[in-house]
């Protein structure tokens, strides 16, 4: 069998809006439509109804995003009804997870043109009621949040794999001797790295604003924050004076979406355009639940293994911020990286973190990247609840 390359044509994506913020308003399936469309107009010479499959990441699921988000985009979007899609989930990985599926369509000629992205809004994700064991209960119902983490918990799970997202970032914390100050260094230095990219038009290439909302920017980036204001912030995971993670220096909630287009060199020629970069290997491992942060160490260095590449190589890496703690854990295991190359336009904790998109927000920017410098070797990874870690090389 004949393994393809797999080019990525171009990238784009929504401005990430806090939660309750100005994409608070529109619907998952319709955020997604936007990208999708918009992703395809900026290609006019390829036939949209040569897209083979439209695949995207959707961590939540429970509202609007149901019946196939990635379905239901393709129709929102206007795309010709013979044009499929599926939504795949693996939580915070799930953007990247339907870059890596579709790119492997690609190479293995189940495709030639394809679609890959992800979308969530946290600001809509319900409540939701689970079924009651026996018919007409005459107590009281439990409503559960599906904007995040653990709901509906398995009681067969051990209580130390359940721990809250913020607890597991603490644990890194603790292993790794990771204090409140670096921590808090490490957001504002994506707070201004994310503040200087958007001043120096870095982001105008790919960002597509959504029509009719007042929203140019990615939301949560705060210009102005200091050390002296992120160190007023109280932890909010230990409140007995050991803890260290705070809402400054963790991503936010977040609304956004994604999308890629990925081609085979048929497909390539069909665009009539230069790619923006080739995927080169991807890598998928797992860990103990409670040290999910943890999940790109080994990752990555499966994915730069199969690539025939090591740090030493990297022209940039966008690694999800889900956590400070989380992120300099990842960088404490990895002594040959050089952290200029992290994240050089800002990352999630100023940027946001819309579950299902980050993946694929994650490699359009890596994409960008490697276009503008002209050559290079790129990195996306992201860690994954429950524990799991995710990465994707490309090059140019």
């Amino acid at each position: 069998m004949t393994i393809r390359d797999v080019y990525v044509v171009d990238a784009v994506r929504t401005p990430i809006g806090r939660f309750g913020g100005a994409l608070s308003s529109v619907r998952p399936d319709d955020l997604a439509a936007h990208v999708l469309k918009a992703l395809v107009d900026r290609s006019p010479e390829l036939d949209p109804a040569r897209i083979d499959d439209v695949v995207f990441g959707d961590a939540n699921g429970a509202g609007e995003d149901n019946r196939d988000v990635a379905r239901m985009a393709v129709l929102l979007a206007g795309l010709p009804v013979s044009v499929p899609g599926v939504t795949v989930n693996r939580l915070c990985g799930s953007g990247l997870e339907a870059v890596i599926q579709a790119a492997r369509a690609v190479a293995l000629g189940d495709a030639s043109v394809a679609v890959a992205g992800g979308v969530e809004s946290m600001s809509r994700a319900p409540w939701v009621l689970q079924k009651p064991e026996r018919a007409f209960p005459a107590g009281h119902q439990q409503l559960h949040s599906t904007t995040l983490g653990w709901r509906m918990t398995n009681p067969a799970m051990p209580a130390e794999w359940t721990v809250p997202l913020g607890e597991g970032a603490e644990l890194i914390a603790d292993k790794h001797t990771i204090t409140r100050e670096q921590q808090d260094a490490f957001a504002l230095a994506s707070h201004r790295k994310a503040a200087d990219a958007w001043a120096a038009g870095l982001y105008d290439g790919e960002v597509v604003p959504y029509d009719g909302v007042d929203l140019a920017r990615d939301e949560c980036i705060r210009d102005s924050t200091s050390m002296e204001a992120l160190g007023k912030l109280k932890p909010s995971f230990r409140t007995d004076g050991t803890g260290t993670v705070t809402p400054g220096n963790a991503s936010p909630l977040n609304d956004g979406a994604a999308a890629l287009l990925l081609v085979d060199e048929t497909g390539l020629r069909e665009t009539g355009r230069e790619p923006l970069a080739r995927i080169r290997a991807s890598a998928v491992t797992g860990l103990e639940p409670r040290l999910f942060g943890l999940g790109p160490v080994e990752a990555v260095q499966r994915a730069l293994a199969k690539a025939g590449r090591t740090f030493a190589d990297l022209t940039t890496f966008e690694l999800n911020e889900a956590f400070a703690a989380q992120s300099l854990g990842c960088l404490a295991e990895w002594p040959g990286l050089d952290p200029a190359v992290v994240n050089p336009r800002g990352g999630a904790i100023a940027i946001g973190h819309p579950l299902g998109a980050s993946g694929a927000r994650l490699a359009g920017s890596v994409a960008h990247q490697l276009a503008a410098a002209g050559s290079g070797t790129g990195l996306a990874a992201l860690c994954i609840g429950v524990g799991q870690g995710l990465a994707l090389v490309l090059e140019r």
